[in-house]
């Protein structure tokens, strides 16, 4: 099966989630990805309370189709290793603190001595030429240093983060586009670059179109819950049997559309609610009034009348409901198996190519699995992954 990215050859010293995650991107489209882990391991090994046979759920989730291997570069011999690797790998992904690969010997400059072809991504949590460089960062001193946790929540509740790491993900996406934009640009000059990315600037890049709005008016977008700030109603309403349904109508022909679903025809006339502008004006008056009809029934016959209708509608499901779905158990999910025994499911790459489908082929490789097949090589050549 031929895959978008069969023969790229990636290096992959990153840890934790925005790097892995990544690199995983890339693997799951056929590049080959060795993930090079320091003695100790990725912390990620390590983390949350949830582990399969040593490895924590984060590890599992974010490394599949990766080889791994264990070098460390606090001596001679895992620096030298590392060269070799890199002067013959297409991409090199790192998220050192900004100075530690200079200081190994594979910074960028040094690689580009001995492989002009490499696309070298460097990933920090600040900017590594400003006076934060040397900050730790997690994904939510992110989410309150770039605004993001700032107009997430209430203003009842306060700032609040998101509830998946949002610049963890956002940054590996961005990354991701990064490293394949320099490679198509490597297609016509010949020549790899550097790609640098600091996961505040993701951040902070990610939340436009609320950029123009501050400019243009200087005020910070309102912590509105479910809430939008020129749209009513778009919020979330109580159903009789305790569950919850999202409810949007962006002009008014959605609004009579919603009238018609709720068997509600006076609001589509009712001077109050009738036009985009009167909704606004009364926002708390919408709320009490839709709060109301959506509590006299439950979800099931919401949701028969609001789809039968077209509204625009969703309801609020549980993580197993979404789990159970039969689109994703079908098409998203996978099973894979622990090389230490047990098995797990993974959300499958949601890219879908008509030519070259991605794939998942690996598990996420055990601590130093692929020692002996990548570090032994013949006559220096990358080692071909063995199935």
């Amino acid at each position: 099966m031929k895959t978008a990215l069969q023969g790229l050859k990636v290096l992959d010293f990153t840890q934790m989630m925005t790097g892995p995650f990544a690199t995983m991107m890339l693997g799951d489209c056929g590049a080959d990805v060795i993930k090079v882990e320091q003695p100790e391991g990725d912390p990620f090994r390590r983390s949350g309370e949830t582990t399969l046979n040593g490895d924590g759920a984060f590890f599992l989730g974010v490394n599949r189709n990766k080889r791994g291997i264990v070098l460390d570069l606090k001596t001679e011999a895992g620096q030298a290793a590392a060269r070799a690797l890199a002067a013959e790998a297409d991409v090199l992904v790192e998220n050192f603190r900004p100075g530690f690969t200079e200081r190994v010997g594979i910074g960028y400059e040094a690689l580009r001595e001995l492989n002009p072809r490499l696309v070298y991504c460097s990933i920090s949590g600040f900017d590594r030429n400003g006076p934060d460089r040397n900050r730790p960062a997690l994904d939510m001193i992110i989410q309150a240093i770039s605004g993001v946790m700032q107009v997430t929540g209430t203003e009842e509740s306060g700032p609040l983060k998101t509830g998946f790491p949002f610049s963890d993900l956002v940054t590996a996406l961005l990354a991701a586009i990064g490293m394949l934009t320099a490679l198509q640009a490597r297609e016509r000059t010949g020549e790899g670059q550097r790609v640098d990315l600091s996961m505040l600037d993701a951040s902070i890049f990610s939340q436009v179109p609320r950029d123009v709005y501050f400019d243009l008016t200087a005020k910070t977008p309102l912590r509105m819950g479910n809430q939008h700030w020129d749209i009513v109603p778009n919020n979330t309403y109580a159903t009789s049997d305790g569950r919850d349904i999202m409810i949007i109508t962006i002009n008014d022909k959605f609004w009579q559309v919603l009238c018609d679903a709720l068997d509600a025809p006076e609001l589509k006339t009712d001077e109050r609610f009738a036009t985009k502008a009167a909704r606004l004006a009364n926002r708390d008056l919408v709320n009490e009034r839709l709060a109301a009809i959506f509590a006299t029934r439950d979800l099931d016959a919401w949701e028969a009348r609001l789809s039968a209708a077209g509204a625009i509608y969703g309801a609020v499901r549980t993580w197993p409901e979404v789990f159970s779905d039969r689109h994703v158990v079908d098409k998203l999910l996978k099973t894979l198996p622990h090389p230490k025994g047990g098995e797990f499911r993974i959300v499958n790459n949601p890219l879908t190519f008509s030519a070259t489908p991605t794939r998942i082929d690996r598990s996420p490789p055990m601590l130093g699995e692929h020692n002996d097949e990548v570090l032994t090589r013949q006559g220096g050549t990358w080692p071909a992954p063995t199935q």
